[in-house]
């Protein structure tokens, strides 16, 4: 956008499923089981750079097993006011699982410490 020096994109990222085989077959739900042996998860990711300001922000959120999980995260990245050549980074991010019985808790806890291992890195 020339007015706003905003620059946005719009994309669609693919993962590999990282889910471990045994959280794939302990389900007795077909459906489920058929869901969790995808080779890929697909992820829409938003970003808005603001060249002027100096910030950029992302959205991203699962395409994947919609009917079972909502995973999104948000992101910001920004100058420092305690000096300009630092960057101040927030994120967060939120997952729910409905849909597996007594698997939402552990898909979700799995999920959580995935998704705060790739954090710490």
């Amino acid at each position: 956008d020339l007015s706003t020096g905003i620059i946005y994109r719009r994309r669609i990222a693919t993962c590999k499923n990282v889910i471990p085989e045994i959280l794939r077959k302990v389900t007795a739900w077909r459906s489920l089981v058929s869901a969790l042996k995808v080779p890929n998860i697909y992820l829409e990711e938003e970003s808005w750079l603001n060249m002027q300001k100096r910030n950029m922000a992302m959205k991203t959120h699962c395409l994947t097993w919609t009917q079972y999980a909502s995973l999104s995260e948000e992101s910001v990245f920004r100058e420092s006011l305690e000096n300009p050549n630092w960057t101040d980074f927030t994120q967060k991010g939120r997952i729910s699982v409905t849909g597996a019985g007594l698997l939402n808790c552990v898909l979700e806890a799995f999920a959580q410490s995935f998704l705060k291992q790739g954090v710490k890195k």
